[in-house]
């Protein structure tokens, strides 16, 4: 083999190894870029959420979501209120979301193949709603019986329905309501708008409603216990944003804008 020909090959040889070594630092950048959501400057991944939320939390997690953007650069929080058993629904038919905050821990329990595992992250309580003012002089949940007040349930399906019946039977009080709602809020709309003369719901609700209805308090020995657990969806797109998301839920800043909205500590 003669010098020059040696000479020839070294140098393609070299070329072809120069012209390889970007190409490979962009396949590099490229799995970088497939491996993760982008990190944002809080340390966790930006990603635009979805998140299921019982209709009691509407107001209190508008509040917590605007805090928890602030303090995460680059993620933004959707928002989807509705009864518990319709998020179950919604979730059960894969409608896209990343989060789930039921206000019962049974309709949580009954997607366990659909959830990571959950954590209870706020507690409630059932309060009496009147119309403002109070003019019907209702003062116990016997009175809920009188069978000339109008009153406004939940149906037995949702959580705060369930709760409601759980106190009534406890009691032995037999109350026939004028209509039974699909959540929280349209009971206490009812109410709001004199269509009804008293409903049961949070006592959350009813202090979201001052100045538009009266809440009569429950003792606690006739009162019943709402547990919110939150928990990921299996099918969500941005499952370590999620994560970090329903772990915020229960920090210091979480709970404290929970507890000044009338929620318990889980």
């Amino acid at each position: 083999m003669s010098y020059a020909f040696t000479r020839r090959r070294t140098a393609a040889v070299v070329l072809t190894a120069a012209l390889l070594v970007p190409l490979a630092g962009c396949g590099s950048d490229d799995a970088k870029k497939d491996s993760g959501a982008k990190t944002g400057a809080s340390g966790t991944p930006e990603a635009d959420l979805t998140v299921l939320a019982a209709s009691s939390l509407t107001d209190v997690f508008k509040t917590a979501g605007a805090a928890y953007e602030k303090s995460h650069p680059g993620t933004k929080i959707t928002f989807s209120f509705a009864g518990s058993q319709e998020l179950a629904a919604q979730v059960k038919q894969g409608a896209p979301a990343d989060a789930l905050v039921t206000a019962d821990t049974k309709t949580m329990d009954g997607l366990k193949s659909d959830t990571g595992t959950p954590t209870v992250i706020a507690k409630n309580r059932l309060v009496i709603a009147t119309v403002e003012g109070n003019p019907k002089k209702v003062d116990e949940l016997k009175d809920l019986a009188d069978s000339t007040l109008k009153v406004v349930l939940a149906a037995p399906e949702v959580p705060v329905g369930r709760y409601s019946k759980k106190i009534l039977d406890a009691q032995k009080i037999v109350v026939k309501p004028v209509s039974e709602e699909p959540n929280v809020r349209a009971v206490l709309s009812k109410v709001e708008l004199g269509e009804a003369d008293a409903g049961l719901v949070y006592k959350t609700d009813a202090a979201g409603a001052t100045g538009k209805v009266d809440a009569v308090e429950i003792p606690d020995a006739q009162n019943a216990i709402a547990q919110y657990p939150a928990a990921t969806l299996k099918t969500s797109k941005n499952s370590e944003a999620a994560a970090a998301f329903v772990q915020w839920l229960s920090t210091p800043e979480a709970q404290k804008i929970l507890k000044d909205a009338g929620f318990q500590q889980p």
